[in-house]
């Protein structure tokens, strides 16, 4: 599995604060396994090459979206100071 790689290394803590924080989980670990579990998608802890790049994409494009969408409103926000 392809991880991306986070420019900023120090960003991690406020991205996963960010990914707590949109889709309303406590730990951000396992916002994907909650997300597919909402959405009926069998995901499983390790391996999971097994299921279709079409499920991958709801799990992670849900997160990415909500996530983009929060950032987007947040830079707004500031600009309006």
């Amino acid at each position: 599995m392809a991880k991306r790689k986070i420019l900023v290394p120090e960003a991690r803590e406020g991205l996963d604060q960010l990914k707590a924080k949109v889709t309303n989980t406590i730990d951000p670990k396992n916002t994907k396994y909650e997300i597919a579990d909402e959405q009926g998608i069998s995901l499983n802890h390790g391996y999971n090459g097994d299921i279709k790049a079409k499920e991958a994409g709801k799990i992670g494009g849900e997160i990415g979206g909500n996530m983009v969408k929060e950032l987007v409103s947040i830079a707004k926000k500031q600009m309006n100071r």
